[in-house]
């Protein structure tokens, strides 16, 4: 059985994680808002969960047709071939939304689906359902998926510890991907807080799947074979003579980082330390990459302050780390701009907490 399967980004990240699908071997690979379309079986939709960083959902596209009216869209709903996706003993939930179309009831549409569900298949409905079912009414068109992830994928299961704003694994993999980091370089968080980029930068360079240690909701479908799936989660992490460096001026956020790192299996390669922006020292080696996610004011609070802050960091990185690329996210230009580094021109932007971010990157300094 082959049909689409939905992988949704971070809105302004959609061609990074097409480029991730691409990499990793994934069929059919098209961008559009708010996420990227393969194509391919349950396989698939276990190995995207497992292996992609930057997906931050799984959603397999299993049925598709027109519907008028709600007697056509119950009549339509028990025809589809639930016994493929559900299991009768597992209860299930469904989410509708209505665009553009003649059915405009989001309520009375999730209330016929479910009733089609229960009566056909014998599933219970329940609102706390392990598995959820989203259909799609656009243009008289109901498109019906299954979420296979269940928590958001960013939650890789390692971190316990979040420091102040911190930023999601998923988008941190995928501006390291915009960096073109792919693992064979340093890297070093100044202000690193919960300890994100570096632990995904040391699990990227040791090979470790982002989703080894989680649950996911497609254990729950009537597909799941989990020896085949326990397969997918095998393997032995690469060795690695790089180290990955995090600092921070709070104990806290060190101590908590390095727990996160700890629970990651990547303590051997990560090394925490409390430092202020303008002790940062480079690490003996190579040049790497230094890649940072700043306080910025609609972030933490207050703007001024952080002028001060980013001029500090701007003058330790020209001085000190002469051969590294530097990669910055902040919402705010002036700020970026008040480091004196020669950035390029942006990335598109991209939404982060209810703000609107961008990646400022450099060439070697």
């Amino acid at each position: 059985m082959t049909f689409e399967i939905f992988l949704t980004a971070p809105p302004g990240l959609e061609a990074v994680l097409a480029d991730e699908a691409r990499a990793a071997g994934f069929e059919g690979v098209a961008t559009l808002p708010g996420g990227v379309t393969v194509t391919g079986g349950w396989p698939d939709v276990w190995r995207a969960n497992i292996a992609l960083r930057g997906a931050t959902r799984v959603l397999a596209r299993f049925a598709e047709f027109r519907a008028f009216h709600l007697a056509q869209l119950d009549k339509r709903a028990r025809k589809v071939d639930w016994v493929a996706v559900l299991r009768t003993d597992v209860p299930v939930r469904v989410e509708a939304t209505t665009k553009g179309s003649k059915i405009y009831h989001a309520g009375a549409a999730t209330q016929r689906i479910e009733r089609a569900i229960r009566e056909e298949l014998g599933a219970p409905i329940a609102k706390d359902a392990p598995v959820q079912i989203k259909a799609r009414i656009d243009d008289n068109l109901v498109t019906l998926s299954v979420d296979t992830s269940g928590e958001s994928l960013h939650k890789r299961g390692h971190k316990l510890f979040t420091g102040k704003a911190p930023i999601r694994e998923t988008m941190a993999a995928l501006f390291l991907r915009q960096m073109g980091f792919t693992g064979n370089e340093t890297l070093v968080d100044p202000m690193c807080g919960s300890g994100t980029f570096v632990i995904e930068a040391a699990e990227i360079a040791m090979g470790l799947l982002p989703g080894r240690d989680r649950a996911f909701a497609f254990e729950h479908l009537a597909s799941y074979d989990p020896a085949a799936v326990a397969a997918l989660k095998t393997g032995a992490p690469r060795p690695t003579d790089l180290r990955f460096y995090g600092f921070d001026r709070d104990q806290g956020a060190i101590k908590g980082a390095g727990e996160n790192a700890a629970r990651a299996g990547v303590s051997d390669v990560t090394k925490f330390a409390r430092a202020a922006v303008s002790d940062l020292a480079r690490p003996e080696g190579p040049p790497g990459l230094v890649m940072v996610n700043p306080p910025y004011g609609g972030r933490i609070g207050d703007r001024k302050p952080l002028f001060a802050l980013y001029g500090a960091l701007g003058e330790a990185l020209r001085a000190r780390f002469s051969g590294w690329r530097v990669g910055i996210i902040t919402n705010d230009g002036g700020l970026a701009k008040a480091t004196g580094l020669p950035f390029l021109p942006p990335g598109p932007p991209v939404a982060h907490g209810g703000l609107t971010v961008k990646l400022y990157r450099t060439d070697p300094l």
